[in-house]
C-alpha cells in the first residue's frame, strides 16, 4: 500500500538516506513533505525533485530564502516550530520520519502522533527525555514507533513473531567507535577531526562524535527500554567492531535471535517505512564469502564513561535522562569547535548530573525548561 511520508530533518544524513529509500520504491513511497533546520539549497533541490506539497524550515530567516526560491512552484513553505509542528500534523501525511536531531524533535513528533501519524523514530532524544510521554500517548492512539537506528530496528526484527516468548536479554551491538582499545592517556589530546573518522557508518557529526564517546549507546539503551519495555538490566551492550550484528534477542530458553548485514542505514530506513515486508533496498549486500571474522567485545566503561552515565541518568529516572541528554549536547558542540578536549566531554556531562534536581515526572515544557538551564549553566562556568 502506498504510505504519504514527511521527513523531519530531510537535509541531514538520516534524511537523505530516507530519501534515497524513496527513490528505490517510487510505486511504494510519496514524500509528500520535507523540513530542515537551514540548509536551503538542499531542501530546494528536494522539493522540486518530490514535487513536494509542503516545505518547513526551522529558521525563519532561511524560510523566506526558500519561499523566493520555490516561488515558481505550488510548494506551501512554513517557518519555525509552528511550521514543523504543522509539517507532521498534515492529513495526507502516513508516516512521518523523524530525522532531526536534538531536542527540537519533541514537539514535531509530539504532534505527529497526537495526529494519528506512524513515526519512523531516528530522533533519539525523543525517547530519551519524553519516553514516559510519547509511549502511552501513542499506544492510547494507536500509532505505531517503528525504529530507524540499526540497533534498534535489529531488535525489532528479532522479536517479530515472538508470541508469547519472554525476553532474557536485548544485546545491544556497538563498533566501538574509532578509539576502542585505547585508554585515557591517549585520548586527552584527540582532536573533532580524529573522532569524527568513524570506521564503519557514515553519520552526522553530532552522532558520530557520540559514538565515539560511547554515549550515543547510552542513549540507545534508554531508547530500547521505552521501545521494548524492558528494564535497563536486560540490555546487554556487546562491543561488534564490523558493525555486521546489528543486534539480539535472548529469549528465556536461550535462542538468540540475532539480525545481521551491511553497515548501511538505509535497510533500516526502509524497514520502518515497508514494514512488515523485507524489499529489494539500495544498500549493497553482505557477501558472506569476503568476511574474515567476527569479532566481540565488552565496553570499557572506565575509559568510555558516556555508556554509564547513560545508565545513572535513566535508573535515576524523572528528567535526569533530560540533564544527561542536554550536557551532552552542549558539551559535543563544544569540542566540535575547538573549545573543550575530548575527556572534559564526560567531566561536563557528570558535573550537571550531579547538580540537577530531579523532576519525577517532567512535561515537555519542563523538559525543554531543563535544557534552557543546562545550556546556560554550561555556557557560563564552561564558556562557548
Amino acid at each position: 500500500m502506498r504510505k504519504n511520508i514527511a521527513v523531519l530533518g530531510s537535509t541531514g544524513s538520516i534524511g537523505t538516506q530516507t530519501l534515497d529509500v524513496a527513490r528505490k520504491h517510487p510505486e511504494l513511497l510519496t514524500v509528500t513533505a520535507i523540513a530542515c533546520g537551514s540548509s536551503i539549497e538542499l531542501a530546494e533541490k528536494q522539493a522540486r525533485e518530490f514535487g513536494v506539497k509542503v516545505a518547513a524550515v526551522y529558521d525563519e530567516r532561511a524560510c523566506e530564502e526558500l519561499r523566493v526560491r520555490l516561488a515558481d512552484t505550488d510548494v506551501r513553505v512554513l517557518s519555525g516550530m509552528d511550521g514543523l509542528i504543522e509539517m507532521c500534523s498534515l492529513p495526507e501525511v502516513d508516516i512521518v520520519v523523524t530525522a532531526i536531531g536534538g531536542m527540537i524533535g519533541i514537539r514535531p513528533t509530539i504532534a505527529a502522533i497526537s495526529a494519528g501519524k506512524d513515526i519512523a523514530l531516528a530522533n533519539k532524544e525523543t525517547c530519551v527525555t519524553a519516553g514516559h510521554l510519547i509511549i502511552p500517548m501513542a499506544k492510547e492512539k494507536g500509532v505505531r514507533i517503528l525504529p530507524v537506528d540499526s540497533e534498534h530496528s535489529a531488535i525489532f526484527q528479532a522479536l517479530q513473531g515472538r508470541a508469547d516468548s519472554k525476553i532474557r536479554r536485548i544485546l545491544l551491538t556497538a563498533s566501538g567507535g574509532p578509539f576502542r582499545g585505547k585508554h585515557r592517556e591517549e585520548l586527552m589530546h584527540v582532536t573533532a577531526k580524529e573522532a569524527l573518522a568513524h570506521p564503519t557508518w557514515a553519520m552526522g557529526p553530532k552522532i558520530t562524535i557520540d559514538s565515539a564517546t560511547m554515549v550515543n549507546k547510552g542513549l540507545e539503551v534508554i531508547e530500547a527500554k521505552w521501545l521494548f519495555d524492558v528494564d535497563v538490566d536486560q540490555i546487554e551492550v556487546v562491543i561488534q567492531p564490523q558493525s555486521l550484528i546489528h543486534s539480539a534477542v535472548e529469549y528465556e530458553d536461550g535462542s538468540i535471535l540475532a539480525q545481521l548485514g551491511p553497515s548501511d542505514m538505509r535497510i533500516a530506513i526502509q524497514y520502518a517505512l515497508t514494514y512488515p515486508t523485507h524489499l529489494p533496498s539500495p544498500a549493497v549486500p553482505l557477501d558472506f564469502r569476503m568476511l574474515k571474522g567476527i569479532d566481540l567485545d565488552v565496553p570499557d566503561n572506565e575509559t568510555f564513561r558516556g555508556l554509564p552515565l547513560a545508565i545513572r541518568s535513566i535508573k535515576t529516572g524523572g528528567s535526569m535522562p533530560t540533564a544527561f541528554n542536554a550536557s551532552n549536547e552542549w558539551a559535543n558542540a563544544i569540542f566540535r569547535r575547538g573549545g573543550i578536549s575530548f575527556m572534559q566531554i564526560y567531566d561536563i556531562i557528570e558535573d550537571v548530573m550531579d547538580r540537577h534536581k530531579v523532576i519525577p515526572n517532567p512535561s515537555v515544557e519542563e523538559i525543554l525548561a531543563v535544557q534552557e538551564e543546562i545550556d546556560c549553566y554550561c555556557a557560563e562556568k564552561y564558556g562557548r
